[in-house]
């Protein structure tokens, strides 16, 4: 049931978002965490592309319980109109614990692939679900690493956007589990815009 509301959700939003509709798909990879909701997808302004990202990362906690990755920023930029460096960040579902990192740009290129470092369930320990993200940048192919945390293992790439590049986001965040395991970030997908 959930699925389907996330398709009929999707459908909505790229109705009434014309610049985003024809060629545009989703970007997902196949090793993100189970827990949580999944947040609105939020779009970069018509006409820009995210060239740049930032990591909410909470650091190791010791004996307390860690949460790792927490959220994702987009920094989006308009290829054809980027005057004084100006951009607009957007990001979606965001946990409430650790400190945004400095933003990794893609120079004069875009964001087109990801992948996720993520830390499968370890049963009765300490879940961190989401650790880091890479993205790969249009062009050169250069590879931009967050700094976020080192549990778990990398994933595949993402397929990549073939024409034009990452424009949208959506992460699933689990809640505050009160005396429970909390994981934060779990998951993320992204949408291409041509």
């Amino acid at each position: 049931m959930q699925q389907l509301c996330l398709i009929i959700s999707h459908l909505f939003l790229l109705s009434w978002m014309p610049w985003v509709t024809g060629q545009s798909r989703h970007l997902t990879v196949g090793n993100g965490g189970p827990w949580g909701e999944w947040g609105r997808m939020e779009l970069c302004p018509e006409g820009y592309y995210a060239s740049g990202f930032s990591l909410k990362v909470e650091g190791k906690q010791g004996r307390g319980d860690d949460t790792a990755l927490n959220g994702i920023r987009l920094y989006c930029v308009n290829p054809n109109n980027n005057v004084n460096g100006q951009y607009s960040i957007i990001e979606s579902s965001v946990g409430r614990w650790g400190e945004w990192t400095s933003v990794k740009w893609c120079l004069a290129q875009r964001l087109v692939s990801f992948m996720l470092r993520v830390e499968p369930s370890i049963g009765d320990g300490d879940d961190t679900a989401a650790n880091n993200i890479k993205f790969l940048c249009s062009g050169s192919g250069v590879q931009l690493e967050g700094d976020g945390l080192t549990w778990g293992t990398w994933g595949s790439w993402s397929s990549k956007c073939s024409k034009g590049a990452i424009c949208g986001l959506q992460t699933r965040v689990e809640g505050p589990q009160g005396d429970g395991d909390d994981t934060a970030l779990n998951d993320v997908q992204f949408l291409c815009c041509n």
